[in-house]
């Protein structure tokens, strides 16, 4: 047995971040899925560990780690290489913004529970929560295009040449983002971003097409 358990959904964008760190890290996890549609992340022994019963929680030695942003730091701290946070200050505080983007402010309103809630509450169709996700989803990625394409420190990655925080982010989101027609033909250097994690062995086989509760 692994002294690391993810729980997590194939297809949640949020379990895409913490599966690329892993296996960056060439961390070892034993895979427990958690169908969002079949609400087995609420089920009992999931809310025993995690009482929101959201994905991912990441069961450690030292116990239940829900939160994806803190699951990668956490990561990152205690398994330090390779980094995927930069050593200087600025440097951290520059990723944990880009990442910031796409963690705190596009993904959040634009979530499963969000679209289903639109969907059961509304009767908002399959067209109307595509174009939800668009409307909020497309303001944040133009943002972070521009700040990818004008900022020094960006290079092949987010920041510099190595994948870190910010990159895992924007792979899980562009790949959440096809499923609703948000292409990257107006975000370049987003899609030359995408192009560099794809290319990376352990970023690729984090991707939902990749995992075991694959449908």
């Amino acid at each position: 047995m692994n002294p690391l358990t993810l729980h997590n959904y194939f297809r949640s964008s949020t379990s895409t971040r913490v599966r690329a760190a892993l296996n960056l890290k060439g961390l070892a996890f034993d895979y427990v899925p958690r169908s969002l549609l079949k609400g087995e992340h609420a089920a009992p022994d999931h809310l025993a560990l995690n009482p929101q019963g959201l994905v991912p929680t990441l069961v450690t030695e030292h116990g239940p780690l829900p939160q994806s942003l803190a699951i990668i730091e956490w990561l990152d701290e205690t398994f330090p290489d390779p980094p995927l946070l930069p050593a200087d200050p600025w440097g951290r505080a520059r990723v944990r913004s880009l990442a910031h983007i796409v963690a705190l402010d596009i993904h959040p309103v634009n979530n499963l529970r969000i679209l289903q809630h639109l969907e059961s509450e509304y009767g908002v169709d399959a067209n109307g929560k595509a174009a939800w996700f668009r409307t909020w989803a497309a303001p944040g990625m133009a943002a972070l295009e521009q700040r990818l394409s004008s900022e020094p420190e960006t290079g092949r990655f987010c920041h510099g040449d190595t994948p870190g925080l910010a990159d895992l982010c924007l792979f899980a989101q562009v790949l959440n983002n096809a499923r609703f027609d948000l292409g990257l033909d107006a975000t370049p250097t987003i899609a030359r971003i995408h192009e560099a994690c794809l290319a990376v062995p352990e970023i690729a086989a984090a991707a939902p097409a990749n995992q075991p509760d694959a449908v």
